[in-house]
């Protein structure tokens, strides 16, 4: 396997809010990088997978560039939570992308304002 890196520009309505879609894609979620080009201080996103709504990244008041490598929480077969150990540290593990897209949802990024995300999978 090799990663496979998707950009997905964003400009924002008049409101500062923006919905938009990455392409479909394959694969294990490796990290997702917002770059920032103009977007306001502040910026808040929710990321998620569109088809099953599984949330990938949310975070508020983004000032600047991130990267995010993301993992979802493991669960037995019979659906209890995975934990390591007597500590009962959740046991986290990937996230699938199946032919998904990714849904990337901004708010308070300004008025006609760009930035964009690099979704890495593999």
């Amino acid at each position: 396997m090799y990663p496979i890196r998707t950009s997905v520009s964003v400009t924002t309505i008049a409101d500062g809010s923006a919905t938009t879609y990455s392409d479909q894609l394959r694969g294990q979620l490796a990290q997702i990088r917002y770059v920032k080009t103009d977007f306001a201080d502040g910026v808040d996103f929710t990321i998620t997978n569109e088809t099953t709504g599984e949330t990938i990244w949310t975070e508020l008041n983004v000032n600047a560039d991130a990267t995010r490598s993301m993992l979802q929480a493991t669960h037995s077969t019979s659906g209890v939570a995975s934990l390591y150990a007597a500590g009962g540290a959740a046991v986290n593990g990937p996230i699938m992308l199946c032919g998904d897209r990714v849904k990337i949802i901004i708010a308070s990024g300004g008025n006609a304002k760009t930035g964009a995300f690099q979704i890495i999978t593999y």
